[in-house]
């Protein structure tokens, strides 16, 4: 299980709603997925904390509860940053350099993808396509579509959302 590098800060008020979506759904076959995107919702990923509560309050082993979390794309077991960036690996990107931009945001926060800094700040996603073929390279912050990227360009550009 790769381990989040940013602490967990679950609230109360957040265990409160997620214990009251389980109460809805105790017992009801098949309750399991809208408990976990409930609690996606709730807490934006699945931590081993949120997953354990899950597992103490429904009884489902927390192996089956991890095997899940795990398995479906749509949940993420670490945090977004408050500025997620994404980079198109997609063909056509790639073909014009994308591995090359990713390498270098990588370098430049600290992360891998799928990662998240410690202060919360920035995350990286990669995603196959964006449907923006003709500015590829294509990377994307926090809903900013930046084009015909290159490795030089990316420290000016994250210097944007400090």
């Amino acid at each position: 299980m790769k381990v989040s590098t940013v602490p967990f800060n679950g609230t109360k008020e957040q265990e409160a709603k997620l214990l009251e979506v389980i109460k809805e759904h105790k017992g009801e076959k098949g309750a399991l997925m809208p408990i976990m995107q409930a609690a996606q919702d709730i807490y934006g990923y699945l931590p081993y904390q949120v997953q354990k509560i899950i597992s103490d309050e429904t009884g489902i082993p927390i192996e089956k509860i991890y095997g899940v979390a795990t398995f479906y794309a749509q949940f993420s077991m670490s945090p977004k940053g408050k500025y997620v960036v994404s980079v198109c690996l997609g063909t056509a990107c790639y073909v014009k350099g994308s591995g090359n931009v990713l390498e270098e945001v990588e370098d430049c926060l600290g992360i891998k993808d799928g990662e998240c800094t410690a202060d919360g700040k920035f995350s990286i996603e990669t995603c196959r396509c964006v449907g923006a073929c003709g500015l590829a390279p294509v990377m994307i912050v926090d809903g900013d579509v930046y084009g015909k990227m290159t490795p030089d360009m990316v420290a000016g550009i994250l210097a944007k959302y400090e």
